[in-house]
């Protein structure tokens, strides 16, 4: 294994050594397959062809990517050379693409074909399309640039949703990366043998980390699809042998919505039996939100596939916790530290007791140094020493965690974070809108949906169809409210604070 802290250009040459004509990469979409020693020449291609582009150490490179062999390619390509990756989500507005591109200063932005008319008429740095990777990098070198790296360079910079309306930058080092993939496969007991299905976006860190890093920390081998597809699902993991995949509760429950479908619709013969058991998964990993009790027990017994819950933010790289992969994981609970400090403070920064509610807090060497450019929140952020999540849980006498709520707004909608500040700003910005306020509703599927509470100017019209489109047109889909209601007020507590918790039950019953 390789040693702690150690930078990730480092650990990928260590695994070639160790297993070059093994198979490291998988292209689920195609078919192509990489060896460890085929995937370095290809990513020593690409760096030198970040090289020829200017691009120096600590500069950022954005990638605007489908989940693809590409994608993983150019992850390591900016690693292997010192940069910075940026991850820019690709379900966000032309607007906000070009906002997260010029406040990360970015250098260079390596973008798929498809995206490009998201980036028409919008300023962004030089563009190089990479879409086929030979292609691109045809006629460079598989010589690495001499370039000095250390564990304590940054390695991603990733956006999270902010809670003052705009997203902030990330800042995650090699030694973040490689201590989490560690942690992760220490934890879960991934090995040589072990195949991790990638089907959870790659411009967020669960996917980085938990199914790419995690891959190689072990010698795995690694199997990219474009999108989680309910349909094909479960062939893929019986053509590619996948021992383990990382999900959201949102697609486990879409797993079992199918299955259900197809049970109920299709009579089958005794040569088409129903196959429900898949001899090489040993387990579903499951983060993001917490999943509910009623789905988890249904997924393991219909699958019979354990899932293991974790819990994490960009802030600790990925995860923090997990469940233990063994029928003593705790349905209900994000688990237990896989090799961070995890403790539960009261308002004052002082521990509380076991079972009591408190603010989790973080530390160790999977936590980010802080946000770019931004000294305020990184301060507040680590106030005490510990990295604040602004969740609120508690733990058991036992020593497991559980996650009780959110100390801010923030929505989960099926894995992606939202927070209510942006679109509350935005509303306010509609020449018809006096003031706004957008809350998290209980669904079924993706966990929690958006709507939004809204008072007009007096004088003004607009229906609720116009503040919708008007949504649509400037944030993401998965941040838009799907209702919008109109009040004459909105409740403010003796400080002006909007009351959201008073606004769900203003909400009309059904």
């Amino acid at each position: 294994m390789a040693e702690r802290n150690e930078n990730i250009r480092n650990l990928l040459q260590t695994r070639v050594l160790e297993h070059g004509n093994k198979t490291f990469l998988i292209s689920e979409i195609d078919g192509r397959e990489f060896s460890y020693d085929a995937f370095l020449r290809l990513v020593s291609r690409m760096a030198g062809l970040l090289d020829s582009r200017g691009i120096k150490k600590s500069d950022v490179v954005s990638l605007l990517l489908p989940n693809s062999a590409e994608y993983i390619i150019a992850y390591f390509a900016c690693w292997s050379i010192g940069a910075v990756a940026g991850p820019i989500n690709s379900l966000l507005k032309s607007e906000e693409i070009e906002w997260t591109l010029a406040n990360s200063e970015s250098k260079l932005l390596l973008v798929g074909s498809d995206f490009l008319p998201k980036l028409e008429g919008r300023k962004t740095p030089e563009q190089v399309v990479l879409d086929d990777a030979d292609d691109v990098t045809s006629g460079m070198t598989d010589q690495l640039p001499d370039i000095e790296i250390d564990a304590n360079d940054d390695a991603v910079i990733i956006y999270t949703s902010g809670t003052t309306g705009k997203p902030k930058g990330c800042l995650l080092t090699h030694e973040n990366l490689v201590s989490n993939a560690r942690q992760i496969v220490e934890w879960l007991g991934f090995g040589p043998d072990d195949r991790l299905l990638s089907v959870m976006p790659l411009f967020h860190m669960n996917a980085v980390s938990v199914t790419t890093m995690s891959a190689l920390y072990a010698g795995g081998t690694t199997v990219i699809s474009p999108k989680f597809s309910a349909s094909r699902f479960w062939d893929i993991i019986d053509k590619y042998k996948i021992t383990s995949f990382g999900s959201v509760a949102t697609m486990l429950s879409m797993l079992l919505s199918r299955q259900e479908s197809v049970v109920s619709d299709q009579t089958r013969s005794a040569n088409s039996p129903l196959i429900t058991h898949h001899s090489s998964l040993k387990f579903a990993m499951c983060g993001s939100a917490p999943v509910p009790a009623e789905v988890l027990h249904r997924f393991e017994d219909t699958f019979d596939c354990l899932v293991v819950e974790g819990y994490g933010l960009s802030e600790s790289t990925c995860r923090s916790t997990f469940n233990p992969p063994t029928k003593d994981r705790r349905p209900g609970s994000c688990g237990l530290p896989i090799g961070n400090e995890m403790a539960i403070w009261d308002e004052t920064n002082e521990p509380v007791a076991d079972g009591e509610l408190g603010e989790i807090v973080l530390r160790g060497p999977n936590i980010f140094r802080g946000y770019f450019k931004n000294e305020a929140a990184t301060a507040k952020a680590f106030e005490g020493g510990w990295f604040h999540t602004g969740d609120i849980g508690y733990r058991d006498t036992d020593g497991f965690y559980f996650i009780a709520d959110r100390k801010s707004d923030m929505i989960i909608r099926g894995g992606e974070n939202i927070y209510p500040r942006e679109i509350d700003e935005l509303l306010f910005t509609h020449p018809a809108v006096a003031s706004a306020a957008a809350i998290g509703v209980p669904d079924d599927l993706y966990g929690e949906e958006v709507e939004a509470f809204v008072v007009l100017r007096k004088g003004e019209n607009a229906a609720e169809s116009d503040l919708l489109d008007f949504c649509r047109e400037h944030l993401a889909d998965y941040k838009c409210p799907k209702r919008i209601y109109f009040l004459d007020d909105i409740p403010k507590g003796p400080t002006g604070k909007l009351l959201k918790r008073e606004l769900a039950k203003l909400r009309p019953t059904e």
